[in-house]
């Protein structure tokens, strides 16, 4: 039996639906999955607790998706069951995201639970590379993808992020511990119309298609788009070099591809089979409507 530790965001429903028997979904308190029904809740005070909860139920296999906070840990709460686990937990909330999720992974492996990817479960959630939009990558963007395998290498090397902005040899911005929307934050076309985040709840009609309101929206943000301080920048994501890939790989999405023509980038540059693309056909359309492109490159 497998059971999810799920967070927000749409991954744990794909995962979930690519499954042939459905999960135990497990949500640390919080960050509960969107849409999923949560059968266990925990605490990190508590996580010694649902380990034996999930021996006892039958679970074999864990399988970590979605997007969490990162927890803090309250000695008052901590169970009997967990207390032994302390030095693991300050170890853990001491290193960055990939050092954190390591500590973590190992504890659910020695306690034994074998870890399975997202993308295992689901490997159409990962991108085929090449440019499956319309509009392809100039030199000028390949050399910045190029300057872009050296920025990752030390964030990294400093457990940081996994993106960074990239424009004419120079780099614009890194991501963070606050994550990409944050860093995309900076570079927002400031508009009279509904914002990324806004846009997407009725970006889409019944059949998956952007609706027309949608479509007049994103060719307006298209015509200002180089006036915008991001103007012929990419958005350059992949996974740090030497990442643990069963949990945390980088993710784009619709919401990504808006927030990237807000800002007035000319496209987006992912590394093949080290970034999970959800909704592609969604990411495709809203990148062609905004003359941008999506270039799944080959890891260098």
């Amino acid at each position: 039996m497998l059971a999810l530790i799920a967070g927000r965001g749409s991954l744990p429903d794909r995962v979930a639906a690519a499954l042939e028997q459905p999960p135990l979904v497990c949500a640390l308190e919080g960050s509960p999955p969107d849409h999923l029904p949560v059968d266990l809740c925990f605490r990190l005070e508590t996580l010694g607790t649902l380990l034996l909860n999930l021996g006892e139920r039958g679970v074999n296999e864990v399988c970590f998706c979605g997007a969490i906070e990162r927890p803090e840990l309250d000695p008052e709460k901590l169970d009997d069951e967990t207390r032994p686990l302390v030095p693991l937990f300050t170890e853990a909330l001491a290193r960055g995201d990939d050092g954190a999720l390591r500590v973590i992974l190992q504890l659910f492996e020695q306690t034994g639970f074998s870890i399975r990817a997202a993308h295992e479960i689901a490997p159409d959630i990962i991108a085929r590379a090449g440019v499956p939009t319309a509009r392809h990558p100039r030199d000028g963007h390949r050399a910045d993808a190029a300057l872009g395998d050296r920025v990752l290498a030390e964030l990294g090397a400093a457990d940081q992020g996994q993106a960074c902005v990239l424009r004419k040899g120079h780099v614009l911005a890194r991501e963070d511990e606050r994550g990409t929307d944050a860093m995309l934050a900076g570079f927002a076309l400031m508009h009279d119309g509904p914002n990324g985040a806004d846009l997407l709840s009725t970006a889409f009609d019944a059949t998956g298609g952007l609706t027309e309101d949608a479509r007049n929206w994103l060719g307006r943000i298209a015509r200002e788009a180089h006036e915008a301080p991001g103007a012929g920048a990419i958005l350059f994501k992949g996974p740090k070099p030497g990442q643990d890939r069963r949990a945390d790989l980088p993710t784009i999405g619709p919401a990504t591809a808006i927030r990237a023509a807000e800002a007035g980038f000319d496209g987006i540059v992912i590394e093949a089979g080290g970034v999970i693309v959800l909704d592609e056909a969604q990411v495709i359309e809203i990148l062609d409507a905004m003359n941008m492109f999506l270039w799944v490159r080959e890891a260098a």
